[in-house]
């Protein structure tokens, strides 16, 4: 995370006025890589300014990092130097330098009087760069220059009568893509006056009629066709990552899917007799988790996942169950450990803890890597069934729907049918790892704790 620079070497070399007696140590605090996927951060914010004195375990600043935000530790006695990036700034790449500590006061008066201007900003993430200037109008527009064009960008010019030549591209190896054809005509219109309508004669049985001259402005919207008209907007880091992530996942995991149903009427009475007997309150996601947790416990061929390095099937020693959780950011998985070790009134303390604090971004990296399972429940927003993505390595997911009332007809001494309720969950799963009979076996194995509250309390 560190390295020592002797600056007597790096920077006093290149002031020759002054004395060589200061010589200063300066630690480069460099951007973290907190989680196994990123490769980039941002700093959320500074909690400390150059010229304070932080001692270990002090919080220099906030990174956001593609799952949350986390505090940047110092591990040393020392004092902040300068501030490389800016709070809110671009994003760093991990490894490039964000800050510089000096070991004491007087080495930090020292460093004050150093020429700032040989500190080199970090690299950031390459940002777009901005297309030329506006394109001109022809009414052919046919490309000449050898650059590569998108199909759409193609498109684009010739619906807009924009001339390409000379546009530079954005794309991967200097691609011209829409983007910048958007850009070029948002460009050219900025720059064009008010079109009047040029009509020529009209001939009508050898006879010369002159059409009046009709004058018309061309607002810049005319140009426009309707799905141009949109605003970015900046993606979070952990946004970026989940787009990555979930993009990999359909591309390159086999994913197939099993239906059950469920009878959650057991569970149901369960909450209920907890809450009037004992005062707890325990949710139906709850239940639903401790359910998986068991489950997975009695197939352990489901609880597995898929090594890509070593191109073979590794099972999971512990049950880990990874819940869904929406956060302002974006989806994020804090992890139920020993899961099937675990009570319901545990597993229900545990999840509105890590809840709480992945909505606030204060999860720690070691509460949202990992898992061995995940679970999705939407029926709380009134979905019935729905289709969840893998997160790999993991090999399944469950996406859990709401309750359904249902008519059953009578069965063994009923004289009259009976409402129940049920309720729809659906695994996704690696074809890699398992099959289809292995995944029809878990939902069974599933169905029954769930449907039966005794058991599931046991």
């Amino acid at each position: 995370m560190k390295s020592r620079y002797n600056l007597i070497n790096n920077l006093i070399c290149t002031q020759q006025s002054r004395s060589l007696s200061q010589n200063i140590d300066v630690t480069l605090l460099k951007m973290p890589s907190l989680s196994p996927t990123m490769t980039q951060g941002t700093v959320a914010s500074w909690k400390a300014k150059p010229g304070d004195h932080l001692r270990p375990g002090d919080i220099l600043c906030e990174i956001e990092t593609d799952k949350a935000s986390v505090g940047f530790e110092m591990q040393d006695e020392g004092v902040l130097a300068k501030i490389l990036v800016e709070a809110h700034g671009p994003e760093v790449i991990c490894g490039e330098p964000i800050a510089l500590i000096v070991e004491t006061v007087e080495d930090y008066q020292k460093f004050q009087t150093l020429d700032q201007s040989v500190f080199v900003p970090p690299k950031t993430a390459a940002a777009p760069p901005v297309p030329i200037a506006a394109a001109k109008i022809n009414s052919h527009p046919t490309p000449t220059i050898s650059t590569k064009i998108a199909p759409s960008a193609r498109f684009h010019a010739q619906s807009n009568n924009l001339d390409l030549q000379g546009l530079r591209g954005t794309g991967k190896g200097g691609m011209i893509i829409k983007q910048d054809v958007v850009s070029a005509i948002k460009a050219r219109q900025s720059q064009e006056e008010p079109i009047s309508a040029v009509v020529a004669p009209v001939i009508v049985k050898e006879t010369v009629v002159s059409v009046p001259e009709v004058k018309h402005s061309v607002t810049p919207s005319n140009f426009l066709p309707v799905n141009a008209r949109y605003t970015d907007i900046p993606n979070s880091t952990m946004r970026k990552v989940i787009a990555k992530r979930l993009t990999e996942s359909k591309q390159s995991v086999p994913h197939f899917y099993t239906v059950i149903e469920c009878n959650i009427d057991s569970i149901t009475n369960l909450r209920k007799r907890l809450k009037q007997n004992y005062d707890i309150n325990v949710s139906v996601n709850d239940l639903v988790i401790k359910a998986a947790a068991l489950a997975l416990r009695d197939v352990p061929e489901a609880n597995a996942r898929w090594s890509s390095s070593a191109n073979t099937i590794q099972k999971n020693s512990t049950v880990d169950i990874s819940v869904a959780v929406a956060t302002p950011n974006g989806l994020i998985t804090p992890i139920v450990t020993s899961a099937d070790k675990r009570g319901i009134v545990d597993i229900n303390a545990q999840i509105k803890d890590l809840a709480g604090r992945a909505k606030a971004g204060k999860l720690k990296p070691e509460e949202f890597q990992g898992g061995t399972f995940s679970v999705s429940n939407l029926g709380m927003f009134g979905v019935s069934v729905f289709s969840a993505v893998i997160n790999p390595p993991q090999a399944c997911i469950l996406a859990v729907g709401g309750g359904i009332p249902r008519v059953v007809p009578p069965t063994g001494k009923e004289t009259k049918p009976r409402v129940t309720t049920t309720v729809a969950v659906q695994l996704s799963a690696d074809r890699r790892v398992l099959d289809e009979a292995i995944a029809a076996q878990f939902l069974q194995v599933f169905r029954a704790y769930l449907g039966d509250a005794d058991t599931l309390m046991m």
